[in-house]
């Protein structure tokens, strides 16, 4: 291949009236591919390491409503229940209690009310005064008062009107109390054994609905201005090559944490497939449209003492290496900043090899 002829070895500041000038062979002149500096639009984007998590909007910890030992386990860890679905049942004495102190007041409702009619009926009669009929609704009104609280006391410990309704007809105590599943899901945790005595603060089972979860990010303090809610994100998951997913931000978190100091972004990641997994670690790239400006394709860029040049052609086969200042790289292209103008003609495919040979002409 036939040198070129260096003029010019000196890197002047942007704006100086002198510039290295090369000449360029017909066999290098084949190599190169020349366009005009245009523009175009560049987006931002911002990649950040990632991970799946739980959409906590959709997550269950279900535990006991009453205090006792668990008798049947019916949910194993990995399995799919309903809402409603019985998890565990367990045998509760405080619920028996509960159970016998209403069905004490339902009697005793039922007796003040027999007095209050025969009260009534003996008042009308003139037998008895209106101070007694009065006391003895207000004995009635206690009465109703009592049973309430009890029926209160068993809607806490877990039963529902239909429950107590049985009861009312059965008027028999019933004192096994189930666990029941409060979502669709799946059983993603499970601290029960038979035997084991639960507390109603004990969490028992966790329930999650996979179908829908999370990607979280963190950004740090420095970049918290550039994510806003809404903005489009897309995601990648290593774990799964060419599972690409693109979302929007549903969540910007407006303090920093003071251990970290970065600020966390979250993106809805639907998972109709269940191929995400929770933990899974991601990649959020997170994008915005760009504004149009003169843009430089990345290949076109000469990057020599940490600094950026781009061959622009002259005249034919001759060219000048002039540094530019360019933004931050987007697929594949730059924004100018500052060093050309549009309509001159740079060099965006060879440059690699006509800045090969000037740096040979420069040791030659």
């Amino acid at each position: 291949m036939a040198a070129l002829f260096l003029l010019s070895f000196a890197f002047p500041s942007i704006g100086a009236d002198h510039k290295p000038l090369l000449e360029a062979s017909p066999a290098l002149l084949k190599l190169l591919s020349i366009a005009e500096v245009k523009p175009g639009e560049v987006g931002e984007s911002l990649n950040l390491s990632a991970r799946v998590e739980l959409d906590q909007a959709r997550v269950a910890r279900i535990g006991a409503s009453v205090t006792g030992r668990i008798t049947e386990i019916n949910a194993m860890l990995g399995q799919a229940v309903k809402k409603g679905e019985r998890l565990a049942l367990l045998n509760s004495t405080e619920l028996g209690k509960a159970q016998s102190d209403y069905l004490k007041a339902a009697s005793q409702v039922n007796l003040r009310r027999i007095t209050v009619k025969r009260a009534e009926r003996l008042l009308e009669s003139g037998v008895i005064a209106e101070a007694e009929f009065q006391e003895r609704q207000s004995v009635l009104t206690e009465a109703d008062v009592d049973l309430r609280a009890a029926s209160d006391q068993l809607r806490v410990m877990g039963m529902s009107e239909g429950d107590l309704k049985r009861l009312d007809k059965q008027r028999s105590i019933h004192s096994f109390s189930p666990v029941t599943a409060s979502i669709d899901g799946v059983v993603i945790e499970r601290n029960v054994a038979i035997g084991q005595v639960v507390q109603p603060a004990d969490s028992l089972y966790t329930v999650a609905d996979l179908s829908q979860l999370w990607l979280v990010a963190e950004i740090p303090e420095q970049q918290a201005h550039w994510a806003r809610q809404g903005d489009k994100a897309l995601a990648e998951v290593p774990a799964l090559p060419g599972q690409e997913v693109s979302g929007k931000l549903i969540y910007v978190a407006d303090m920093v944490d003071a251990d970290t100091r970065t600020v966390t972004v979250r993106m809805a990641l639907a998972n109709p497939q269940r191929l995400f997994k929770p933990q899974m670690l991601a990649t959020l790239k997170i994008s915005k449209p760009g504004s149009q400006t003169l843009i430089v394709p990345s290949q076109a860029v000469v990057r020599e003492n940490d600094r950026d040049f781009v061959f622009v052609e002259t005249a034919s086969a001759r060219f000048e290496l002039r540094p530019v200042r360019l933004g931050r790289e987007e697929a594949q292209k730059r924004p100018l900043l500052e060093g050309l103008k549009a309509g001159e003609k740079i060099v965006v495919g060879g440059a690699f090899h006509l800045n090969n040979e000037r740096l040979r002409s420069i040791l030659e």
